[in-house]
């Protein structure tokens, strides 16, 4: 064969790193993008968090006009008319299709030394902090290791405790047998050993299982609560008679009594369907987690990236939008650092210095371009969702991700990338930025209702149902189909059940 040339035209997508960098740092959360920042911090030296108690000094070779100085960005965060920022212009390659949430043609001698990503006013000092909040809850591991130094024990018993007490789970369960606990400490081949250990296990376990709360130490949910009822025992607490039926109903498979079937129980514990009843009513009052009321609150703390506001009243309400001033790095490059490279000499040395500063700056640049898209996105979707905020869940309207990325001239993939784990404090409550996107359910009128304010209303005609006959799945959709809401029954029970609650016959009183 000869060979012979030949031109083919074709398009690719080209990505720059700057421009991977912001994209990821725009789907990290708040939490994500704080162990970010401390890698960075770690691993670039021309990095480093800035004082709060003023402005760090400028770069001296930097543009007065390339900075982002602290009253402008102040100004543009704290601002409560939501169209009054206008966010730096984004160039973008011409074959890049993307977001438009990062300049991709920045010059190094734009930035300067500075480039601090600064917050602007925050909330009230008064608000207390969830994390300062939770830090004094006493966690259930030290609440028994309190209780167990009461105890008069031998060493090797106070120290089969401990083992049991640092074995259980965040809700106050041994999920390991003793014989599983003994072999994983003495190993399997010494019998002997293993007998003692599992002995000794045993007799920790009935400490622990008298220890508060009532119920810790259980190996499984029927455990638990049959502790708790022999507690009631204990103390004469209520009925005699009733808590030996809950006591028999605790001894029978409990898919019986999550299922309510109150003629089979009956007859499997040998009582009347009175007493079967009152027993049930019982065992619903007690706590299948006893170790519910020590959870890690600052684990399960929300920390809302942006803080919506009422200003003014009657037909001047308005909303102000804000960024969380808590959540933004406050970040700037070393100066003495950058002076110095400035003045060095060139070389291979020289030039990985100056890409480490220039890695730096771009990621200064790309956590400003962050917030600034989280900001905007945001004074978007409180503008579209005005009577939300005002009336609640019912006045939700339907609304899309096209709609939004129109409006800002973003793309679609960049406004999912914002709205993800990402979360809004309101005067409704704190809620992820998706919750205020939503399918439309059609109307008599020919309009549409968002799925948010269907839900809504279901849950508020399932609260005010009389509990001896509960609305059916059925009776549901005739209720918005008198509503003007048109909802298939199917539809009904998949937002019921997102709802977590439970079907007709299950909520049906007893």
């Amino acid at each position: 064969m000869k060979p012979n040339l030949s031109l083919r035209v074709s398009q690719h997508l080209a990505l720059t790193p700057q421009l991977q960098q912001s994209i990821r740092l725009l789907q990290l959360s708040t939490l994500e993008l704080a162990q970010e920042v401390e890698q960075m911090l770690d691993e670039n030296p021309f990095l480093e968090l800035s004082s709060d108690d003023g402005a760090p000094e400028p770069d001296p070779q930097a543009p007065a006009d390339a900075t982002y100085s602290e009253a402008t960005n102040a100004d543009q965060i704290s601002a409560g008319d939501e169209n009054d920022v206008e966010t730096p212009a984004v160039d973008t390659p011409d074959d890049w299709e993307g977001d438009g949430s990062m300049d991709a043609a920045v010059e190094d001698g734009e930035w300067g030394g500075d480039g601090t990503v600064r917050s602007g006013s925050g909330a009230d000092e008064d608000e207390a902090d969830a994390a300062d909040l939770a830090r004094s809850h006493e966690s259930l591991t030290d609440y028994l290791h309190r209780q167990a130094l009461s105890l008069r024990l031998s060493e090797l018993d106070r120290a089969a405790l401990r083992f049991l007490i640092e074995s259980l789970n965040d809700d106050g369960y041994l999920e390991d047998t003793l014989e599983s606990l003994a072999v994983g400490l003495a190993g399997a081949d010494d019998a002997e050993q293993l007998d003692e250990l599992v002995h000794r296990f045993t007799v920790a376990l009935g400490l622990l299982q008298s220890l508060e709360p009532t119920g810790v130490g259980a190996r499984d949910l029927a455990e638990c609560l049959t502790l708790q009822l022999h507690a009631m025992n204990l103390h004469e607490e209520g009925d005699p008679a009733v808590v030996e039926a809950a006591l028999r109903i605790c001894r029978q498979p409990l898919d019986l009594l999550a299922k309510r079937d109150l003629r089979r129980l009956s007859q499997l514990c040998a009582t009347g369907e009175e007493d079967t009843r009152q027993a049930m009513a019982l065992i619903a009052r007690l706590e299948p987690r006893p170790g519910r009321r020590f959870a890690d609150v600052e684990r399960n703390a929300i920390v809302p990236d942006v803080i919506v506001r009422k200003t003014g009243r009657g037909a001047q309400q308005s909303f102000s939008v804000q960024l969380n001033p808590d959540v933004m790095p406050r970040l700037r490059v070393h100066d003495i650092y950058a002076s110095a490279l400035r003045g060095g000499r060139g070389g291979e040395g020289h030039q990985a210095l100056q890409a480490r500063l220039q890695e730096a700056r771009w990621f200064i640049k790309n956590i400003q371009q962050r917030f600034d898209t989280i900001l905007r996105v945001s004074r978007a979707i409180v503008e579209r969702q005005k009577n939300f905020f005002v009336h609640g869940e019912l006045a939700m309207r339907p609304m899309v991700l096209r709609e939004i990325a129109d409006e800002l001239g973003l793309h679609e993939s960049t406004i999912s990338r914002v709205t993800t784990a990402k979360y809004m404090a309101t005067p409704q409550g704190t809620f992820e930025l998706k919750y205020f996107f939503g399918s439309g359910l059609g109307t008599e009128t020919g309009g549409n209702a968002s799925s948010t304010a269907v839900r809504a209303l279901i849950k508020q005609f399932v609260a005010a149902e009389d509990a001896r006959k509960p609305l059916s799945d059925n009776q549901i959709a005739e209720m918005l189909k008198e509503q003007g809401i048109e909802c298939a029954r199917r539809t009904v029970a998949k937002y019921r059940e997102a709802l977590k609650i439970a079907p007709a016959n299950l909520r049906k009183a007893l």
